[in-house]
């Protein structure tokens, strides 16, 4: 289990792991079991960079968190948001298997759209405007965003067909159920620890999750890597923007 908690981090963010974390086929299906937990991880750092600008001006502050926010997961997931939009807009056919191959070829190539960039530079204005108008530190909404959008790529992996063969999340499709579920179960009790920011936080990644989910499967049959990093980006700036304006 240690390794598959390595290989989770190492993907998920850029912390260094050993090497050796990433030779083990069985440790990749296992570490979908650690995704909340590598969120909570995340937040936690996040949590101690949110403490040490507590005097600094509001926006700066929310700046500089959003900066190292991106630089510890390496725009992993803002990567899948930009593909996903391209894709989503420009995969129109005639039919909807023309629609699907075409959602699927646009989501490969490299290069980033308008509509990709747009996407990127809403999702961080959001982020930003969210960071920036919650109290400092804020450490409810650092630890419950990346913990929820992560949970949610758990889920999805859980529930929902994987449809690229080869692709970054093919080595995930084999996760152990019950270790997963029990995971996700834990990281749902552990959220109410926030109380009714908890609660608010999980409704907003759920209800997001099944609207997305039930876009993929109508669009593409299923999910993609690029689809989950579309939601885990879309969980994240749908929960810090709920908990700012709710406060």
């Amino acid at each position: 289990m240690m390794r598959a908690l390595l290989h989770a981090i190492g993907f998920l963010t850029r912390v260094p792991v050993p090497a050796s974390a990433f030779g083990d086929a069985r440790a990749q299906s296992r570490s979908l079991v650690w995704y909340p937990w590598v969120g909570a991880l995340l937040g936690a750092l996040l949590c101690a960079l949110a403490w040490a600008l507590q005097s600094a001006p509001p926006l700066l502050a929310a700046a500089l968190l959003l900066l190292a926010w991106v630089l510890l997961t390496g725009a992993l997931h803002l990567d899948g948001l930009a593909d996903s939009a391209d894709a989503w807009i420009g995969g129109m056919g005639a039919t909807p298997e023309a629609r699907r191959e075409r959602t699927l070829d646009i989501m490969k190539d490299p290069r980033s759209g308008p509509a990709g960039v747009v996407a990127l530079v809403l999702a961080l204005l959001l982020k930003f405007a969210a960071l920036a108008s919650l109290p400092a530190p804020a450490w409810w909404a650092l630890l419950l965003a990346p913990t929820l959008a992560r949970a949610t790529l758990t889920l999805a992996f859980l529930s929902t067909p994987y449809v690229r063969s080869g692709g970054l999340g093919s080595g995930l499709v084999a996760v152990p159920r019950a270790a997963a579920i029990a995971s996700l179960l834990v990281a749902a009790a552990a959220c109410a620890l926030a109380g009714w920011r908890g609660g608010l936080a999980v409704v907003v990644a759920l209800s997001l999750f099944a609207l997305w989910r039930r876009a993929c499967m109508r669009r593409l049959q299923g999910m993609t890597g690029d689809t989950c990093g579309a939601l885990a980006e879309m969980v994240e700036a749908a929960v810090l923007v709920s908990l700012a304006l709710s406060h």
